[in-house]
């Protein structure tokens, strides 16, 4: 029997490329999507098939263009005849305030949080359906409570979420599609001081961020359910039931 395959939309750094170490350490080949991020992609995929020979490859595709979308599906298809799990995980993320948002900006957020999960998910499902496969999306607590200074992220993240609903009910029964919502796992790349650090590790009921093992045992746990389709796993330290400590 082959090893099940997974495809990881920005898995060359950061939750992306944790997950797809998880997932092959039990056994997946993975194919590692990356935009801009070379080097990483490479030096992750390097290191997986030193860990097992011909187990993981790396695709670039600029998934904001469309016509890059099909040409990635049909290299996942060329590599490995087959696949088991699609994680829509490729994502831009910065500030936009409201004063100084340009269109640029909220149709590059749109195309890679809601766009492009979607129809990678078209893209794919000829081959998720083959093998009875999964589709996970990385979500965001945010999709519900919105960040300040965010609010076309915030929209893009709203309309993931319920392409999850949407999609878990019109692919059923042969593939299943659920999401995780990250809460505080990883800071901002380009770092956030101390004092804003307390202050959302005081918002947050237990206390402490999360560590990317979370949710890449969170998706772990979506894979081999074969019962639960169309939910999202808020994976957030209880933070979104913080219970008010008000009247």
């Amino acid at each position: 029997m082959s090893n099940p395959v997974a495809l990881v939309t920005g898995g060359a750094k950061r939750l992306g490329a944790n997950t797809a170490k998880h997932l092959h350490a039990k056994g997946y080949n993975l194919v590692i999507h990356y935009n801009k991020s070379a080097d990483c992609a490479n030096q992750l995929v390097a290191q997986l098939n030193n860990e097992r020979s011909n187990s993981a490859k790396a695709v670039s595709a600029d998934l904001s263009n469309i016509d890059n979308i099909g040409e990635l599906a049909n290299e996942v298809m060329s590599t490995f005849g087959q696949l088991d799990v699609l994680i829509n995980n490729a994502s831009s993320f910065y500030p936009t305030p409201l004063d100084s948002l340009t269109l640029t900006q909220y149709q590059d957020l749109v195309a890679t949080n809601m766009t492009a999960p979607l129809f990678l998910t078209k893209a794919c499902a000829a081959m998720l359906k083959v093998s009875n496969g999964v589709v996970i999306n990385m979500c965001d607590i945010h999709a519900k409570r919105p960040l300040e200074f965010h609010s076309a992220y915030c929209m893009a993240k709203a309309g993931q979420q319920m392409m999850t609903y949407a999609l878990a009910n019109e692919l059923a029964p042969e593939i299943r599609v659920n999401g995780v919502a990250p809460g505080a796992i990883e800071w901002p790349s380009s770092g956030i001081n101390g004092d804003a650090v307390q202050e959302v590790l005081k918002s947050i009921p237990l206390q402490k961020k999360g560590h990317m093992n979370d949710i890449a045992q969170a998706i772990e746990y979506l894979i081999s359910a074969p019962y639960v389709t169309g939910q999202i796993l808020t994976i957030d330290g209880g933070r979104q039931q913080l219970a008010s400590k008000g009247a």
